[in-house]
């Protein structure tokens, strides 16, 4: 069996660059704009011999996933017929359904996790492939110039072909209706990054931001697990739940949202309120209403509702609100439904 290429093992060690969630849009021209797309995070290396055997794709982790989407990996390969030397790239791969909309990130992970029948997949969910960095172009590396700089690579190694949408913004005008096109097409907000910004493998700094529109229900604490590492001594993982007539069904988990002195008395709240306790899971009276922020709800085979919130994080705990005053699972279902005025759905 042969031997990776040697630079094939450096691509391995790259992590892609992450950005840090932000509530409003930099408008400074230094900074550009681009589509928050819902999809797999894909960093694709080829070599200059336009063969398939010869692109690989990495997921975010670093785990290779070229056989989960053979027709990114074919269009990558032409790409490799017109250089002469290496091409490592960095974008998303996005899921769509049959009139070119995008389909939420639930629908995509089928074809992410898939080992056999991937051709037939091929048919019934097509692809969208978005670059937006240009780590190698020509076998040199760019990841120590600015960003600038590396769109020009990007654009020139590609043809403008597969690129990103973008758009330096410099006024709230033109951010906010870049942002408005962005959430129209289905995408989940938006991009701001810094021109002068190198790329940072990795990292999570202030040179990349991303803006999303959270929605909110009120959910009620029905359990919560025993908190590990930094939160061991506090029940800090709480199990969510939205009103199914008499009953409540559980829509998620989540650790996120509250500071260290929140975590510490709703700890000591819920302890006054247990009725079940198995040393890891501690049930409680349904009595804590919290609002919970998500970025998506999707289907879901786990929860008792059916469904589940996918990013969910506290927002605020509601003093103001009962538990019979929580969320319906009805008005959840609607919330679902009202996602695909946007968005494509699958089948």
């Amino acid at each position: 069996m042969p031997q990776p290429r040697p630079w094939r093992e450096d691509v391995r060690a790259i992590r892609p660059m992450l950005a840090t969630l932000a509530e409003h849009a930099r408008t400074d021209p230094a900074f550009v704009f681009e589509p928050k797309y819902d999809g797999i995070r894909a960093i694709a290396s080829l070599e200059p011999t336009g063969r398939e055997a010869d692109v690989v794709l990495l997921s975010r982790l670093g785990n290779e996933k070229s056989a989960q989407f053979p027709e990114v990996v074919r269009a990558l390969a032409e790409f490799g017929r017109a250089r002469r030397r290496a091409l490592v790239l960095d974008g998303e791969v996005v899921a769509l359904d049959a009139a070119g909309r995008p389909l939420p990130f639930q629908e995509l992970m089928r074809r992410f996790r898939r080992v056999h029948g991937v051709e037939a997949l091929v048919r019934e969910m097509p692809l969208a492939l978005h670059f937006f960095d240009c780590l190698i172009a020509e076998g040199r590396s760019l990841i120590d110039a600015p960003y600038a700089e590396r769109w020009e690579a990007l654009t020139r190694v590609t043809g403008g072909r597969y690129l990103a949408e973008r758009a330096i913004v410099d006024d709230d005008a033109t951010a906010q209706a870049f942002h408005a096109r962005a959430l129209a097409a289905g995408h989940e907000g938006v991009m701001a990054k810094d021109l002068g910004a190198p790329y940072e493998p990795g990292g999570r700094g202030k040179r990349w931001f991303k803006l999303k529109v959270a929605e909110s229900l009120d959910c009620v604490i029905v359990a919560a697990d025993r908190g590990s590492g930094r939160r061991v001594g506090w029940l800090s993982n709480y199990h969510l739940a939205v009103r199914d007539g008499e009953r409540l069904a559980e829509v998620g988990k989540t650790f996120k949202g509250l500071t260290d002195v929140e975590f510490a008395a709703m700890t000591e709240r819920l302890r006054a309120l247990a009725v079940e306790d198995d040393g890891y899971t501690v049930r409680v009276r349904p009595e804590v209403v919290v609002e919970v922020e998500y970025n998506e709800i999707q289907r879901s085979p786990t929860y008792p509702s059916g469904f589940a919130l996918r990013f969910a994080r506290i927002a605020r705990i509601r003093e103001d609100k009962a538990a019979d005053q929580a969320t319906t699972l009805e008005e959840l279902r609607a919330l679902y439904e009202r996602q695909f005025a946007t968005k494509g759905r699958a089948g």
